[in-house]
């Protein structure tokens, strides 16, 4: 455990404190969460209670109804399976930092999982100096952590593969829940603050209706969010799909994908627990698809948060890329484009381009996108939009807007590497310079598109 930890502040656990605090955000989970693990174990080493909390803010970046409504779904799972074990969890609506501050007001400790992100370090080194016991930062939604993997910005996964490969024996252990043993509450220090949702939560439509939020894209009716569906959901991929996943998992109109990227982003399930999973069927599972599988996994997704990580402008058109794809992509600046599309009618799935608006429909409707379309798709807004930052600025938009899993880092990488980023210089073509290409016809003879328009129009 020791390196996943890091401490964000210089000062002191308190003895005098009353209670232990985890402030969960990114690790919406119970199941294989080291930042609540070492809370129980601190919490019956110093014989004080383990206290969660979860903050939820109008303003997150982005977020939306949709975002929400998966999100607060979750964290119904995360209450009762909490309460299950004795553990006092409390879900407040509020000012993160504020909220944060006064809850630590009396903490032995404060424990939070890894902040990637650039609004999830504000709040962690805002949060750490203003409190005064220590501050400790735990790395569990990777399997190798960020800083274990790399201290610097990779380019691309041929230089962080071994780097993660030579650690894995290290970190891909399985663990046990720890026996939550200190029979205390201290209710009466929560119960008075006045935006606690703990008696509304099993109620999501009253919660959100408290909340000011972006209600222009509803609900996904095709995913419901938390740890039990997450776990259902790796079963099912496991015992249907994983075994063909090599030979399939390219084809859109096969749909022989996990669809388990929702659940990662949110921190439902551990990337741990389902590299854990896999392994267990490697004497009757096609090891090709294991491999394969554990490739994104773990070598792909961590290559994502080691750029977001490193790189603060990982969501600024100047950050995302490297100069030689800035230099193509400008050199192909006034070539002319067949169509340009407005945003409106890239949103709406009105091109000409039909397998194109399957894409898009399928996230509209579902908040989900095939991986292999997810490419095409953005390349697409490259081909169709007046520059290339504008391109980027309407995938970034798209992106964030509807999918489930967008926001993320492995959701901004995957945009950036539409622009060149982990990539190499392809041979040169119009509009796209040196950046790899990719088209309609390419499409039709690899993979039965025909089967995968038919299956989003019945959405």
């Amino acid at each position: 455990m020791e390196r996943r930890f890091k401490l964000i502040n210089e000062k002191e656990i308190r003895g005098k404190g009353d209670y232990i605090l985890y402030w969960m955000q990114g690790s919406q989970r119970t199941r294989y969460n080291h930042c609540l693990e070492y809370g129980v174990l601190k919490a019956n080493e110093v014989k004080k209670p383990l206290i969660v909390i979860f903050n939820l803010v109008d303003s997150y970046p982005d977020a939306n109804e949709r975002h929400y409504s998966f999100m607060l779904e979750g964290l119904k799972d995360v209450k009762k399976s909490l309460e299950a074990r004795k553990i006092e969890v409390y879900i407040f609506h509020g000012d993160m930092v504020n909220n944060i501050v006064k809850a630590a007001k009396d903490a032995v400790l404060l424990i939070c999982d890894k902040g990637y992100m650039n609004i999830q370090k504000k709040w962690r080194a805002e949060i750490s100096s203003k409190i005064n016991c220590q501050a400790v930062e735990i790395d569990t939604n990777l399997v190798v952590p960020v800083e274990a993997a790399s201290q610097k910005e990779e380019y691309a996964a041929r230089t962080i593969r071994e780097k993660i490969k030579r650690q894995l024996d290290e970190f891909l252990y399985d663990f046990e829940e720890v026996k939550y043993s200190v029979n205390k509450s201290i209710k009466k220090k929560f119960c008075f603050y006045e935006n606690n949702l703990n008696n509304d939560i099993d109620n999501i439509g009253k919660v959100l209706e408290k909340m000011k939020l972006d209600k222009s894209v509803s609900k996904s009716s095709f995913f419901y969010g938390g740890e039990i569906e997450a776990k259902k959901r790796l079963e099912e991929f496991i015992e249907v799909k994983l075994d063909n996943y090599s030979e399939k998992n390219s084809d859109p109109g096969e749909d022989n994908v996990s669809k388990l990227s929702p659940y990662l982003h949110f921190g439902n399930i551990s990337p741990l627990e389902i590299a854990l999973e896999l392994s267990k069927g490697k004497n009757e599972i096609n090891s090709e698809s294991i491999e394969g599988f554990l490739e994104e996994l773990i070598i792909r997704r961590e290559l994502s948060h080691n750029f977001i990580y490193y790189n603060e402008r990982y969501d600024k058109w100047d950050g995302i890329s490297y100069t030689w794809a800035y230099e193509t992509l400008e050199k192909h600046l006034t070539d002319k484009r067949e169509n340009i599309y407005s945003l409106k009618k890239l949103e709406k799935y009105e091109t000409h381009d039909i397998y194109w608006n399957a894409a898009q429909k399928e996230m509209v409707v579902t908040g989900f996108m095939h991986g292999y379309m997810r490419m095409y798709w953005c390349k697409k807004i490259l081909e169709w939009s007046k520059t290339p930052k504008e391109a980027y600025e309407r995938t970034i938009y798209l992106n964030n807007k509807y999918f489930l899993d967008g926001r993320d880092p492995n959701s901004y990488t995957g945009v950036a590497w539409c622009f060149g980023k982990h990539d190499r210089a392809w041979k040169e073509r119009d509009i796209f310079g040196k950046i790899r290409y990719m088209n309609f016809e390419g499409l039709k003879r690899k993979f039965d598109m025909g089967k995968y328009v038919k299956r989003i129009e019945k959405l």
